[in-house]
């Protein structure tokens, strides 16, 4: 009976150990990772950024050296439109919009966000003269499974649209998941957000968009939740609750 003992003893102690290692290994793993999973973090975003104002052409012999050549990021706040001190490297707006201390509950919603972070990072893009000759703006919202996150590349005049690009989604391949297309992506160029009257109409129209219509884009065939939901975080993140006071404050005068 007590070899049992002994030997259930050593089983137990033999597995408490082996968990002890493994545990030590993961969390030093994790630990010198880190910094490389930052870094590769840091290089998709700038790589985004890049797309959305058109420079991915350039970015081809070295992302982080055409980025630090031509990218200035500000943060600043939504409600007012005015810069703020921060770093934009370390801003993370996932986090931020989940605590209550940085971020606001939405009682008008149109873009499923459910909190919106006070504060966002914006990209201004200078040209070799040192001229900002496009802006980039992040925006989310949500699709038919989930959020989607992405970047809208604007001209200097702040309404001409460069590029739209989604980054993150979890939509239907083949579907939703089109907005990853770039024969879709390829249609955003030189469409306009406001009009006249300074709204933001741009919008994805079902059965596609006439020729001559500036602000629509042909909506995702098949795909008629995840088109909406595209429409729908355009016209907020570029409305009165998005970046629209900073437009409106900044428009001539970057």
């Amino acid at each position: 009976m007590s070899n049992n003992k002994e030997t259930f003893g050593k089983t137990v102690g033999f597995v408490f150990a082996v968990c002890i290692v493994c545990a030590a290994l993961v969390s030093v793993s994790a630990v010198q990772l880190k910094p490389r999973q930052v870094a590769n973090k840091l290089l998709d975003k700038q790589t985004l950024v890049l797309e959305a104002a058109g420079l991915q052409d350039k970015a081809a012999g070295n992302i982080v050296a055409t980025y630090n050549k031509y990218v200035e990021a500000r943060m600043i706040d939504l409600e007012t439109g005015k810069f703020v001190e921060g770093n934009p490297d370390l801003f993370e707006e996932r986090r931020n919009a989940r605590d209550p201390k940085k971020s606001e509950k939405l009682a008008n919603d149109p873009a499923g966000i459910n909190r919106q972070a006070n504060e966002a990072v914006i990209y201004l893009v200078h040209d070799d003269a040192g001229k900002v000759a496009s802006i980039v703006l992040p925006i989310v919202g949500s699709g038919l499974w989930d959020l989607m996150y992405g970047y809208v590349g604007l001209e200097a005049d702040l309404n001409t649209v460069k590029n739209v690009v989604y980054s993150d989604h979890k939509e239907t391949p083949g579907l939703g998941a089109e907005v990853m297309n770039p024969k879709w992506k390829a249609l955003w160029p030189g469409k306009r957000i406001y009009n006249g009257k300074g709204e933001p109409v741009v919008n994805l129209v079902k059965g596609g968009a006439d020729a001559n219509d500036v602000h629509g884009v042909d909506a995702l065939s098949g795909a008629t939740l995840t088109s909406n939901g595209v429409t729908r975080t355009l016209q907020f993140w570029f409305g009165e609750q998005g970046y629209k006071p900073f437009i409106a404050a900044n428009r001539g005068s970057l």
